[in-house]
């Protein structure tokens, strides 16, 4: 999921080595410097670690905005520090002479919101959302004249890949349609490519195993489905690639899933977005559960991410299935 720190599914959620969990980092609350040897100064080009207040973050949005669409007032307010003090130790910067930046040069603006984003994916990420998709939404789509579907927050795309192979094996593949947005473009350009290092991703090739190929209902139940064909593994490049026949199936669009509206002219059947609104306060949870409710159609399916959830007013809407949400 990518979005900006705000996508992903793809904002900046969403996955930008391809994964950086920040909230591993506690960068609040305390400046960590290393002493100059000669004057015991504090430098602050050496921190470990950057403060960053409520009014930093307060400035830090304005400055954005006055300059750009980019809106990050409903933000969760922890993540985007935690977001922005690791920015400034990377640049190595202190926030007014950041914001001058942005404020002054566009292409600085798009590098430091890219810099905010959250770039985590996977293929076939937490099996037994896939196990819900194979065993029991899918299957109701057997006898549907096309099946539209959405990755928002897409990020670098083996999350819209994965579906691909899911849907092939399920025989769907040829009466789907897919899309799939997010608002960080160089991790678009990695989706479109469909190239990834292979021994990052090749713990994740069990990830494909437990959802093609086993059936975890029932042991006996095994398909022997070669990774290629639909992977090519290179390993003298380290490279796992998709295949040609992938590639040409999704559409890719840049979307802020903040401030756009549905980029496609369609409604959907199957609308996923895993691990962004996380990074949504309440309020913006609910502006995304509304552009999502009306975006698909009755009967529908929302898929969130495993630690999240529908909250608020958008609850009765939607009809829960382990992490899948049937709107009513």
């Amino acid at each position: 999921m990518t979005q900006l720190i705000s996508g992903g599914d793809s904002r900046f959620c969403a996955e930008s080595i391809y994964y950086l969990d920040l909230q591993k980092f506690d960068l609040h609350g305390s400046e960590f410097a290393i002493p100059d040897r000669r004057t015991g100064n504090r430098d602050i080009n050496n921190s470990t670690s950057m403060e960053v207040g409520d009014h930093d973050i307060e400035q830090f949005i304005q400055a954005i905005a006055s300059v750009s669409a980019y809106d990050f007032s409903e933000y969760s307010i922890k993540s985007l520090k935690r977001r922005l003090a690791k920015v400034l130790l990377d640049s190595r910067t202190d926030l007014k002479t950041l914001m001058g930046k942005i404020t002054a040069d566009p292409e600085f603006l798009e590098k430091t919101v890219k810099e905010l984003t959250v770039n985590t994916t996977e293929l076939f990420r937490d099996p037994p959302i896939w196990h819900t998709l194979r065993f029991e939404i899918l299957p109701a789509y057997n006898e549907a004249e096309f099946i539209n579907i959405w990755h928002a927050g897409c990020s670098t795309g083996q999350e819209v890949y994965s579906m691909i192979i899911l849907l092939s094996e399920l025989g769907l593949s040829e009466r789907s349609n897919l899309y799939a947005t997010d608002i960080n473009p160089d991790v678009l350009e990695v989706a479109r490519k469909g190239e990834y290092k292979y021994r990052f991703n090749i713990g994740y090739l069990d990830n494909f195993d437990k959802v093609i190929k086993e059936n975890p209902k029932n042991n006996e139940d095994y398909k022997d489905v070669s990774y290629s064909k639909y992977l090519d593994i290179n390993l003298t490049r380290d490279l796992i690639s998709v295949n040609p026949d992938l590639l040409a199936k999704p559409e890719f669009k840049k979307m802020d899933l903040v401030t756009d509206p549905n980029p496609f002219p369609v409604k959907y059947d199957l609308i996923i977005c895993r691990n962004v609104i996380i990074y949504f306060n309440y309020n913006l949870q609910n502006k995304v559960f509304k552009l999502f409710h009306d975006n698909l159609n009755q009967g529908g399916c929302l898929i969130l991410g495993a630690h999240e959830t529908i909250l608020g007013p958008f609850a009765s809407y939607f009809e829960k299935r382990n992490q899948a949400y049937i709107k009513k």
